[in-house]
């Protein structure tokens, strides 16, 4: 893969993805992928619509599993977790942000940023502040109250990107984060999360069609036919 091992943070080894399609029909999706990403890189995965991203990212975040591989995220080889140990890592240590924001349209701004929070059993007084803040870095401070259906695509997905934030993730991947949004504001965000990933020194792995967000990474690996196929650094965005 052409990274040194000190300070790898992410670690996939052979990772294969085979689904059963119908009698004796077996579609392999993932085929042998090997992976490494240092603490605080920013990696881009491009390739062609059914090429495997969605899977890949699935299966590092531990929302998949892979039918054979290794993954280890830190010094943890999560799929030797149990399910609920699994799910407890994903929600403490992992932030997702997906093409679709998936807020929950009966909760505000506010109260959707906390859920990850509130999910492990803190309350909304508890944990306001630090939703208020990211909300604050996100720019979003002027619309804590407002639900979803109140807000613009854009600002939907800013709130999803605060939310993936609020349990102080060491990793966060991010699939087609701005595949729903116009040119202008996709390259917002892709400022906005590229900004957020230096200052924090968080963990990037992003899958994209976008070539503005592709340039913006360190470095972007091709996937194709299940499988990564080049490795190249990225030229920086001026």
């Amino acid at each position: 893969m052409g990274v040194s091992r000190r300070n790898i943070f992410v670690h996939g080894e052979n990772i294969w993805k085979e689904y059963e399609t119908g009698k004796n029909v077996t579609l392999q999706v993932l085929k042998g992928v090997d992976i490494e990403i240092k603490q605080g890189e920013i990696v881009v995965i491009i390739g062609p619509s059914g090429s495997g991203k969605s899977t890949l990212l699935h299966i590092l975040g531990g929302l998949d599993k892979p039918t054979s591989g290794i993954v280890s995220v830190g010094d943890e080889n999560i799929f030797t977790l149990s399910e609920e140990d699994r799910s407890s890592f994903r929600n403490t240590k992992l932030g997702f942000i997906f093409q679709f924001h998936h807020l929950l349209a009966e909760f505000t701004a506010l109260e959707n940023v906390a859920m990850p929070s509130l999910v492990r059993g803190e309350s909304l007084r508890r944990v306001r502040v630090r939703a208020e803040a990211l909300l604050g870095e996100v720019g979003m401070r002027e619309r804590l109250n407002h639900r979803p259906n109140e807000l613009s695509g854009g600002e939907q997905q800013r709130v999803a990107v605060a939310r993936a934030l609020m349990n102080d993730p060491h990793l966060i991947l991010a699939d087609e984060p701005s595949g729903n949004l116009d040119e202008e504001t996709g390259s917002k965000l892709h400022r906005l999360l590229i900004d957020l990933a230096k200052k924090k020194g968080l963990t990037f792995v992003i899958a994209t069609h976008n070539p503005d967000l592709t340039k913006r990474g360190d470095r972007i690996l091709r996937l194709a036919d299940g499988r990564l196929v080049s490795v190249r650094h990225a030229p920086h965005a001026i």
